[in-house]
């Protein structure tokens, strides 16, 4: 007879393994999209998600991509089914509506049905997010300082690309006809095929290995096990109400600070997290939409999750990522404020900025709740550069995207990271090599910035330096935060430094407002420095022995 101990690690080990056979479907789509995609953000930068869906349009799994994909993208999927409720085999859906769970126009969303043998309704779904380069709007690259919506680029509403597995030509041609650089776009957007189709073979695989039923049994078990955890890591926060407030410098349009604010009420396992009182949406694109605030809410908790403290009985180095853990997380968002917009408002920097911010109130209400646990604030943007124009031969276009690291904030047990991605964007930087290779630029610079990070008992990560040097006349777009704030320390420790652009034109430079558009000529350089991470914990004080041996030495 088994004991229960027994029979609890078998239904551990049953777990894990579905977990990991979801788990690694996701992964291989995310390998197949970065090996057949035409561009460098995609191919080199890795800015994709791909996921896998119950048939009710909850995630199961997500590779381990981009967080800001991660509460964003069901909302695509439900979006989708609200369309097309009779999705059939070989059917492919595309959108990028920031209004219909998307993120920032750039980001394109495919969805497609997995039926098991015979069966009319869908086993799952998957789904597939990548940025392209360029999606038309007012600048190359699609991240234009925007008033409205219409001029960020070209919106898609849930349409069908593939029928029966057949591409609606007419429906690329249009698309295509609306960027600047086509044949790379039909390039990714092939590759996103690619992977779903890859993804559904592999799901097939499990069927007929596992049976449809017990793959659904699986992933239900799997929603209700991290939906579990989140409640057992809230019921260890204790009880209480925590406020926190931060701000944007400014819109790029002359509007600003811009505060974010949050109220988090812990109560038992649940947890409401309340954003009244932040800022209205504004006149430019630092609006953040629904999907985006949801996402940054949940990958804060997540990061709880996965870090080792008195919150866990031990450590959850691989914690689920699917929807159950999103349940006992309550948004309060108000309307048409700075994290929940209304349509019409321009959103591409709420997506790439706004998520930032989030993150940073979020986790400085949490640090009052658990001290010693949240670490100090990181940089707290994505550093976003846009270029395009014509390529030296004068015929083909070009469109270049590149978020840029920064310093990590420092935490109770350590000093932050430096030059990382931070938080909201898990992107890799575009290789020297792979950059100069693909677009008319020279990398001139790139160096980590000593003394960057926030002094502390704990020291925050560096922030970066990097100058590129156009090769051709060329269109640019800065949007990029913290220039005037700083990266907050945490309990006594230094901010963090704030960052700086800047232009340099035959040999004398200008420093540039944190967002702005730029006309290039050739020769011209833009440099750009990031922020570095808070300090954590007061800093030492030297005696003055100490002191002496630094001059002696």
């Amino acid at each position: 007879m088994k004991s229960p101990t027994t029979d609890a690690r078998v239904v551990a080990a049953d777990r894990a393994f579905f977990a990991n056979l979801f788990a690694s479907i996701a992964d291989e789509m995310g390998v197949v999209l970065r090996r057949t995609a035409y561009s460098p953000n995609i191919k080199e930068r890795r800015d994709f998600s791909c996921a896998l869906f119950d048939a009710q349009a909850n995630m199961v799994a997500q590779a381990a991509h981009i967080p800001v994909h991660l509460g964003a993208m069901p909302m695509s999927v439900q979006a989708v089914l609200s369309r097309f409720p009779t999705m059939r085999p070989g059917d492919v859906a595309i959108l990028n509506d920031p209004y219909a769970g998307g993120t920032h126009l750039p980001d394109i969303t495919l969805v497609s049905p997995c039926f098991a043998g015979r069966s009319r309704k869908p086993l799952a779904y998957l789904a597939s997010r990548a940025h392209h380069a360029d999606v038309g709007g007012a600048t190359p690259g699609s991240l234009p300082l925007a008033r409205e919506l219409f001029q960020e680029g070209l919106r898609i509403p849930p349409l069908l690309l593939c029928r029966k597995r057949v591409v609606d030509e007419g429906l690329l041609e249009l698309l295509l006809a609306n960027v600047r650089t086509p044949e790379e776009r039909r390039g990714d957007l092939r590759a996103q095929l690619a992977a779903h189709s890859v993804g559904e073979s592999r799901l097939q695989e499990a069927v007929q290995e596992h049976r449809s039923q017990r793959l659904c049994a699986a992933m239900d078990d799997l929603l209700d096990y991290g939906e579990r955890l989140m409640r057992n890591l809230i019921e260890k926060i204790p009880d209480g109400t925590y406020r926190h407030t931060d701000r944007l410098d400014d819109d790029g349009l002359g509007n600003g600070p811009l505060p974010i604010a949050v109220t988090l009420a812990i109560r038992g396992h649940e947890a409401t997290i309340d954003f009244t009182g932040t800022a209205p949406a504004c006149e430019g694109s630092l609006n953040a939409v629904e999907a985006i605030t949801r996402s940054a809410v949940v990958y804060a908790f997540l990061c709880l999750l996965a870090t080792p403290s008195k919150l866990h009985d031990e450590p959850l180095l691989d914690p689920p990522l699917n929807s159950g853990c999103f349940r006992p997380l309550r948004l309060v968002l108000p309307p048409d404020s700075l994290v929940n917009a209304a349509p019409g408002h321009a959103v591409s920097g709420g997506n790439v900025e706004t998520s930032q911010r989030i993150v940073d109130v979020v986790f400085g209400a949490l640090a009052q709740a658990l001290p010693g646990i949240v670490p100090a604030a990181s940089q707290g943007t994505m550093n976003n550069l846009t270029l395009g124009g014509l390529q030296p031969d004068g015929a083909q276009r070009f469109a270049y995207y590149e978020t840029m690291a920064g310093g990590m904030g420092a935490h109770a047990r350590g000093d932050g990271a430096s030059a990382l991605h931070a938080h909201m964007t898990n992107t890799l930087n575009t290789p020297v090599e792979a950059l100069e290779f693909a677009y008319p630029l020279r990398v001139e610079r790139y160096e980590i910035v000593s003394g960057t990070g926030g002094n502390g008992q704990h020291c925050g990560g560096n922030g970066l330096r990097r100058d590129l040097r156009a090769l051709v006349p060329m269109q640019g777009v800065l949007l990029t935060e913290r220039r005037v704030s700083t990266p907050p320390g945490l309990d006594g420790g230094h901010d963090g430094a704030p960052g700086q652009n800047h232009l340099v034109r035959d040999g004398r430079a200008r420093r540039l407002p944190a967002k702005c558009e730029l006309n290039l000529a050739a020769g011209d350089v833009i440099r750009v420095q990031t922020p570095g991470g808070g300090g954590y914990g007061a800093p030492a004080i030297k005696t003055n022995k100490e002191k002496t041996l630094e001059k002696e030495g």
